[in-house]
């Protein structure tokens, strides 16, 4: 079995008092990594990167995985999530701020880690991968840094949909939202057919999920955790108007999508919709998986995302 070493980095962001949470894999055996085999991952709208990349189900942890085949693993989490630090305005009751952590913060986030890697690394670039809302966040980055960009994978990345977006509850949006872990399982699984639901997410599966997540938030209560409302406000000034927050024509590394079948948060129209737009990636592919949801990364079928991802990355430039 392979030795992975692990380690937790807090490093300061560019806001005084927040720190920001990367979590390191790598093989003990491997002591220098090139751009290609450097990958900085960067989670969604509500759930931390550990519960996303570093549940250790099935095959391992999406981490564990990248980290055994030979690469360079960090996972952020941005302000707001896991164990970065929470703004001032998720400290007090949801209706007593704003909507904390917008995208354009979390972009300067991704920004602060990817210039702390690349320093610290002595490299000039590295891989990014994004899901869902943080597809736009590694999305609108690279649009902006392409020349800290080795490649680009985006897992059900946000898009413009067609007025409505799951991730907005309406009414008044808030500082931060309180999610109820448990409750989450229905919600998850409900683009799935009922048959197939305790097929796609094995049994222990989502325990395992529960228990990571809810270790995530210092004050998490009853099952319940915070996640920033910022992603909601964006979602209602930009994707449900019909506005894009940046332009994929600005992205000029390779692009790989990757989006599953039953995924009612993005659906394969939206894939359809953003593909095309990649027009200046020197290439560009799109994988659409069959039998998953939103959260194809931590159900049965996750082995075909590790996979598709692996083949992007050891692909020779052309």
């Amino acid at each position: 079995m392979t030795n992975l070493l692990m380690e937790n980095l807090s490093i300061p962001s560019d806001t005084a008092d927040i720190s920001l949470h990367l979590r390191h894999k790598r093989r003990s055996d491997i002591k220098t990594f090139d751009p290609q085999r450097t990958i900085l991952l960067m989670h969604g709208a509500t759930l931390p990167v550990e519960s996303l990349f570093d549940v250790p189900v099935g095959e391992g942890a999406f981490m564990d995985v990248l980290a055994r085949e030979g690469f360079d693993v960090y996972a952020l989490n941005v302000r707001g999530f896991g164990g970065s630090t929470r703004p001032s305005g998720m400290e007090g009751a949801p209706e007593d701020a704003l909507p904390q952590v917008r995208t354009e913060t979390a972009v300067r986030d991704l920004s602060t880690a990817v210039d702390y890697l690349l320093a610290a690394l002595a490299l000039p670039r590295l891989c990014l991968i994004g899901m869902s809302w943080g597809g736009t966040v590694t999305g609108a980055y690279t649009a902006a840094h392409n020349d800290k960009v080795e490649r680009l994978a985006l897992i059900a990345p946000q898009w413009i949909n067609n007025g409505v977006s799951r991730l907005d509850p309406g009414g008044s949006i808030h500082a931060y939202r309180r999610f109820n872990v448990q409750a989450f399982r229905q919600r998850w699984l409900e683009g799935a057919p009922e048959q197939k639901r305790t097929e796609i997410l094995p049994a222990g599966w989502f325990e395992q999920w529960v228990s990571v997540i809810l270790a995530s938030d210092p004050a998490e209560q009853d099952g319940v955790i915070r996640a920033p409302a910022g992603v909601i406000q964006d979602v209602r000034d930009y994707w449900s108007v019909g506005k894009s927050f940046y332009n994929p024509e600005e992205i000029k590394v390779p692009v790989l999508l990757l989006h599953a079948e039953w995924d009612l948060d993005v659906t394969t129209q939206q894939m359809g919709n953003l593909f095309p737009r990649f027009l200046n990636a020197p290439y560009r592919r799109w994988t659409e998986i069959g039998e998953g949801t939103h959260m194809v990364i931590m159900e049965k079928n996750r082995w075909q995302v590790i996979e598709e991802i692996l083949l992007f990355l050891r692909t020779g430039n052309h």
